[in-house]
């Protein structure tokens, strides 16, 4: 079903982020407003300007799978924010698989990155398997059973979860989250699951219920990370995620940012291991 209000606000805050020339037309025009005019998304998509006006005023016909495609295109969309757009146009997007098991091969994979911390995650969120540095660098002792062991749910309910992260970089990683499970959403709408869990989040955060309401949409690949420890301080770290679409899981691997001094205190923590450290707080 067409969530009107959704696209058009949606089709809005991307017509309003683009520029000109990230579409290949002339900057030589002076813009009363940012981005680019809905004349010119309606001629980029091959579309009239009234229909394409109608869509961003939440009326007009339902637009057809071909048009979103279109759309989609002219907007520049990211592969997340096109199964975004799919969904709030009511235009089914292909299912993928939540994935609860690591295949030995995986499991193998991940047992050979012991000198990083490495987790690994479905799309909804629920850690599956931490190696031990991982472990280290988030004082965790056990990995968690149910909701305790979501990424999301911990993040906006939990407040004791973004003690180990500087308060600068919390309302960042917020928006991040968010991002990432909008991109989720789109894709998994129909799931029960997922819509539980975006709701059960909404109902208990202010303000994931804000940033929700953004239309962020993006999975990120790579980001950069500070973590506080309590026993080595603040150890600086490059996020890298390796999405496997096939399996419905993610692999995210923390790297020691060049320049730092990340690479000795990671490896302190790998010789010394969790349980001194939270014995020594």
């Amino acid at each position: 079903m067409i969530d009107r209000p959704g696209l058009a606000e949606f089709l809005r805050r991307r017509r309003e982020g683009l520029s000109p020339s990230e579409v290949g037309l002339p900057e030589t025009v002076r813009r009363r407003t940012p981005g680019l005019r809905r004349e010119e998304v309606a001629v980029l998509a091959g579309l009239s300007s009234d229909f394409y006006a109608r869509l961003e005023q939440a009326r007009g016909s339902n637009p057809s799978e071909q048009v979103v495609v279109a759309l989609a295109r002219a907007l520049r969309c990211t592969p997340d924010e096109k199964d975004h757009l799919f969904r709030l146009a009511g235009v089914p997007t292909p299912p993928r698989q939540v994935g609860r098991r690591l295949d030995p091969g995986l499991r193998q994979l991940v047992a050979h990155l012991d000198d990083l911390p490495a987790c690994v995650c479905n799309e909804v969120g629920d850690v599956l398997h931490t190696n031990a540095l991982d472990d280290a660098v988030a004082c965790r002792t056990e990995l968690r059973r149910g909701g305790e062991n979501n990424v999301y749910r911990r993040w906006f309910t939990r407040e004791e979860s973004r003690a180990h992260v500087p308060e600068a970089d919390r309302a960042r990683l917020s928006a991040a989250h968010v991002s990432d499970l909008r991109a989720t959403y789109s894709r998994r709408g129909e799931d029960d699951e997922i819509t539980r869990l975006v709701e059960d989040l909404a109902a208990h955060s202010e303000e994931f219920r804000t940033l929700w309401e953004r239309h962020d949409v993006a999975v990120r690949h790579a980001d950069l990370k500070d973590v506080h420890h309590p026993a080595v301080g603040v150890i600086r770290l490059r996020c890298r995620l390796l999405v496997l679409p096939e399996a419905g899981l993610r692999i995210r691997i923390l790297l020691p940012l060049e320049g730092t001094d990340a690479a000795e205190k990671l490896e302190l923590l790998r010789v010394i291991g969790t349980q001194q450290f939270l014995e020594a707080e």
